[in-house]
């Protein structure tokens, strides 16, 4: 299947890396200083422009150094954050830019030297400019201080190794390579704040913040760009004597975008809020029906307590049974007046579904039960890619094999059930695909069938793992499914964070069995009964939103490199203009 252009986006991701030690990058600044030196004494003693024989430690490594130092006070001065690593890795990209621009006189005339030092600290000035604003504050005025002190120091350098007017012309150079950075940062800006009223680097801005401090700040953008949806949530509430009650709820929200922030721990919230053993599977709903900031939750939790006044108990359910249309396989079994169905088209891609897909299936389901829990097991990722839209041939099938389901499920025979569940934390992490809530089982008997419901806490799973784990849980069960709940907290920096990608299936395997003997364990006799609850006025990213900013973005991207590169050409061609009209 083609990616869309929200997938690319999600690439981009790929560019991100974290900043080295700052020691590493003061060693290669101090290196470099003196490799300079080293080679070019000869050079600078030939054009008898400076009587030092080490002017490459003063022109490039002090002024480095004392970036490196000034830049971070300066910016937390601001209220911004930032670290030293960045701060060092910032000093050294910029010394380099600058000795490979200075040193490139040799190529055209050496008596040429003090121009293109002062191009050099220009092009400085404004690489820093545009990297403090994108990682630090998107204000230009703020950042201006910041960006300036290693060209500034660079201007001092060159009077005293050149001659005092250097700094006259050296500052006329910073200010045509400011204006040309201020305009690439307005035309990179202006797509975004044209279609979405928002600052592209203010969200950067935000971004970094998010990753480097838990900052909620992308939380205000994200509420800037939403709309008000009204969204049915399906619950089956399970009763059982003296033992922990149990609900399974299927929200059609998605746990996204990243973290903790908007809806990326829905599942853990929504698990602990309640008194029941709470399971949150992962209904139909893609990017677009992020939440926009936790809060929203709130709203779902109220619908939930509100779906549970009321509620009418029956103590009867029908065995479970499975079948496939296409590549679309449901697990199906009726609970009084509900049905559960739990979808998946593993081994092949089982990603998100649009809404509209599960809103038109719990509609044609409603000719039979009034309650249609439908499930997206979220359990098969091979590669990141869109969700699937409705009326694709693959919606078709999930439309059918969920009818074909309810067709079969309406005429079950019903009798008296039992039900055992179990929650099992593991050691694993975010970073290696695991969410809070970690794994939980639930078991239902009927008429001596056992039917297993394992839901993992995090975003999806790695291609044949839950094969794997079906394979083995299916020697203690007749019928099961492996679902996720598509937890983003497992997504602070990339899409792609599945089960079973960086803990080998086989490691946490006997986890995942445990849990499910434990249930097995619990069993006990229950009545259930279903509701469907009305998420109201819930805050979401909003219809296409996701398409319609992952195009911009990718559009803007397409342009950002000649754009640049013809700014680029344009400040030197003014430096040469301005070095005619003052030399």
């Amino acid at each position: 299947m083609p990616q869309g252009s929200d997938v690319r986006l999600g690439q981009l991701t790929r560019y991100l890396f974290t900043a080295p030690s700052w020691k590493r990058s003061l060693i290669l600044i101090a290196f470099l200083g003196f490799l300079i030196d080293i080679a070019g004494v000869r050079s600078w003693v030939i054009l008898r422009v400076s009587p030092l024989p080490f002017s490459g430690t003063i022109a490039f490594t002090l002024p480095a150094i004392l970036a490196f130092l000034a830049t971070k006070p300066l910016i937390e001065f601001e209220g911004k954050a930032m670290t030293w690593n960045r701060s060092a890795l910032l000093a050294l990209a910029c010394t380099v830019f600058a000795v490979i621009i200075t040193l490139s006189v040799r190529i055209l005339n050496t008596a040429m030297l003090p121009l293109f030092y002062a191009i050099a600290l220009g092009f400085v000035f404004g690489i820093r400019l545009l990297v403090l604003v994108a990682i630090a504050d998107y204000r230009i005025s703020r950042m201006l201080a910041p960006a300036f002190i290693q060209s500034g120091a660079g201007i001092l350098a060159g009077m005293y190794l050149f001659y005092p007017a250097f700094g006259i012309f050296a500052l006329v150079l910073h200010l045509v390579f400011g204006l040309i950075t201020f305009t690439l940062i307005w035309l990179i800006e202006r797509p975004l704040y044209r279609a979405f009223r928002i600052r592209g680097l203010a969200f950067v801005n935000a971004f970094i913040a998010h990753t480097t401090d838990g900052s909620r700040g992308m939380e205000e953008f994200f509420r800037e760009i939403g709309e008000e949806i009204f969204v049915p949530q399906v619950c089956l509430f399970f009763l059982r004597g003296s033992k922990k009650p149990v609900l399974f709820t299927v929200p059609n929200l998605h746990p996204g975008p990243m973290g903790e922030i908007g809806g990326g721990n829905l599942p853990r919230i929504v698990h602990d809020y309640f008194e029941e053993e709470t399971l949150v599977a992962h209904g139909c709903a893609s990017h677009d029906f992020n939440l926009v900031s936790e809060s929203e939750i709130s709203k779902v939790i109220d619908a939930i307590r509100e779906s549970k006044r009321d509620l009418s108990y029956t103590g009867s359910a029908g065995k479970s049974g499975r079948l496939t249309f296409g590549s679309v396989h449901i697990l199906y079994q009726r609970f009084g007046d509900a049905l559960l169905l739990v979808s998946t088209r593993s081994p092949q891609r089982t990603e998100d579904l649009e809404y509209g897909i599960g809103m038109a299936i719990m509609s044609e389901g409603h000719r039979f039960f009034p309650h249609i829990a439908f499930v997206d097991a979220h359990n098969c990722m091979t590669d990141l890619s869109s969700p699937i839209h409705i009326a694709s041939q693959t919606a078709t099938e999930y439309h059918q094999a969920a009818l074909n389901a309810m067709e079969i499920a309406r005429g079950t025979d019903v009798s008296l059930f039992a039900i055992g569940v179990a929650h099992h934390t593991v050691l694993y992490t975010r970073e290696q695909g695991f969410g809070d809530l970690g794994i939980q089982a639930l078991i239902v008997e009927v008429d001596q069938q056992k039917t297993a419901y394992v839901l993992i806490d995090g975003n999806n799973m790695a291609e044949r793992v839950r094969e794997t784990l079906l394979t083995e849980i299916l020697a203690l069960v007749d019928h099961a499914e492996v679902m996720t709940t598509d937890s983003h907290v497992v997504n602070t920096i990339s899409g792609k964070n599945p089960i079973g990608l960086h803990i080998p299936v086989q490691e946490f395997a006997p986890a995942v069995l445990e849990t499910v003997r434990a249930a097995i364990g619990d069993l006990a006799p229950a009545t259930v009964a279903g509701s469907t609850a009305q998420c109201k006025r819930v805050v979401v990213f909003g219809s296409n939103t996701i398409s319609q900013l992952a195009s911009t973005v990718n559009t803007m991207l397409i342009f950002v490199a000649p754009l640049s590169l013809a700014m680029l050409l344009l400040a030197f061609l003014l430096s040469l203009v301005a070095y005619i009209v003052i030399v």
